[in-house]
């Protein structure tokens, strides 16, 4: 592969590389409408309504939980209308890194990429613990270690998003349309048992500001930071698929958007008539809380019960299946890109860039089985996606203020105000991280940093010029420069 000389641009060296190399580095384009981008951010996150969500009433109480879900919502609600911008006016696969590049330089779009990679290599792992939880409490195969489930998960999963884009994401589809379903199902059987002194059942501590509504005071509200989180973690990562929608100036903001209406829904349905039927206190610490709360309910198992175990699978499959997609497409960009090593971004026959689901799906496996902590592995997630909210957010600010001519197809309603707030409840959220469970926010930080030093000491001297993320870039800044 023939390089031109490299160039030095904003203390990084970079290199024009031939035509083949971005031949080897395709994706298939055209292959999502809008509408399948909604399923995608639906299916990203719908695990979080059947598991995880829970253990924050464990930190907080079901007031507690509340409170932290209404903030959370609210920042990613700010932080979805802003991405709807960025997307919009920088359609391509690199979605947070190359929203970070253009504002922050090659150092800011680096740390945002690694950092949604962080939460999407480990966010499958999580949810894998999840799958295998409910798969023990439906006695299947006569499993009691899980790690076989783990095992045909990323096999299964990976392999389908070998088979091409297209494909996967109409299988994505039909499997959030059966988990939605699965929804709907428990939400009809838990509003008759429905009870509002159920959400207060957990004795209060002597904490500062304990009651019956926050039993673990004020502090348990930002433990419950991380946990309400999990309600809509990873629907940033829609413009993700940019260079494989249809037409992403119309269909990202579209897509993006509707899908957390969605959520934002499926959210408070759970939040509310779970621990509302079955009790807060049934509740904190179960690994499968929506049979759980129906079993609780009614008294014993149900056939309503089994239903939404067993098709609750859908949920935990769907947002397993959706992420494969998310983190391979990061690693992709970042790859191609030259911030890691260049082979992670070459592509196949069918377009799908193998070796960016392989090598992430061997370490969540291997990090699922060792590990087979859910809750650790969520805050470890949330320590990734909340450092790269905060510097998207950063990013949309920044380009409101240095850009303001850039070609925006759709403007975030409210500007740098709604991202700002979005930025303060993101800065509070990685805090959070840390109060939580501070062994598993600094190994994510380890990680960080470990990333940023491969950077700064090695491949910020070996960047690929012709990458759309840093194309984008080097004419804006070379634009500037003339002007």
């Amino acid at each position: 592969m023939a390089e031109q000389p490299r160039t030095h641009v904003q203390g990084a060296d970079y290199a024009h590389v031939g035509a083949d190399y971005l031949r080897q580095r395709q994706l298939r384009r055209g292959a999502a409408g809008w509408l399948l981008l909604a399923g995608l951010g639906v299916s990203y996150v719908i695990s979080g309504d059947f598991a995880g969500w829970n253990f924050g009433i464990a930190e907080g109480g079901w007031g507690g939980l509340l409170i932290a879900t209404v903030l959370m919502g609210a920042m990613y609600l700010f932080m979805v209308l802003g991405l709807a911008e960025l997307a919009s006016a920088l359609p391509t696969a690199g979605a947070g890194y190359g929203f970070a590049r253009r504002a922050l330089g090659p150092l800011g779009g680096f740390a945002t990429g690694t950092a949604i990679l962080i939460e999407y290599a480990i966010a499958p792992a999580a949810i894998a613990v999840f799958i295998g939880g409910y798969v023990e409490a439906l006695g299947l195969f006569g499993i009691t270690n899980a790690w076989p489930v783990y095992l045909v998960c990323y096999l299964a999963f990976v392999g389908i998003h070998l088979w091409g884009v297209g494909e996967a994401l109409r299988v994505m589809f039909v499997i959030t349309g059966v988990a939605v379903a699965a929804l709907a199902v428990f939400v009809i059987g838990m509003v008759p048992k429905f009870d509002v002194a159920n959400l207060v059942d957990i004795a209060p501590t002597d904490a500062v500001g304990a009651s019956a509504f926050l039993p673990y005071g004020y502090m348990g509200v930002l433990g419950a930071f991380v946990f309400g989180i999990w309600f809509f973690l990873a629907i940033e990562g829609v413009p993700l698929a940019a260079e494989e929608a249809r037409d992403p100036k119309r269909d990202m903001p579209r897509g993006i958007i509707a899908g957390m209406a969605v959520l934002l829904v499926t959210a408070f349905a759970m939040l509310l008539l779970a621990p509302g039927g079955a009790g807060a206190a049934a509740l904190a610490e179960s690994t499968n809380p929506l049979p759980a709360a129906l079993r609780a309910a009614y008294g014993g198992d149900t056939i309503l019960a089994d239903i939404v175990n067993y098709v609750g699978l859908a949920g935990l499959v769907a947002s397993f299946f959706s992420i494969i997609f998310a983190y391979s497409r990061q690693l992709f960009a970042l790859s191609r890109a030259g911030y890691l090593p260049r082979w992670l971004s070459v592509t196949g026959r069918r377009k799908t860039p193998y070796m960016a689901l392989i090598v992430p799906g061997t370490i969540g496996f291997v990090l699922a089985a060792v590990v087979a902590n859910g809750d650790q592995l969520i805050n470890i997630a949330v320590f990734g996606a909340t450092v790269s909210y905060a510097l998207m957010m950063v990013s949309h600010i920044v380009l409101r203020r240095r850009e303001p001519d850039l070609e925006r197809p759709y403007r975030t309603p409210g500007g740098t105000l709604t991202t700002g707030i979005a930025l303060v409840l993101a800065l509070c959220a990685v805090v959070a991280t840390f109060f939580v469970d501070m062994l598993g926010a600094g190994i994510a930080a380890a990680i960080l940093l470990a990333f940023l030093a491969y950077f700064w000491l090695y491949s910020r001297h070996r960047l690929v010029a012709n990458a759309p993320e840093e194309e984008f870039a080097l004419l804006e800044q070379a634009e500037s420069q003339l002007n």
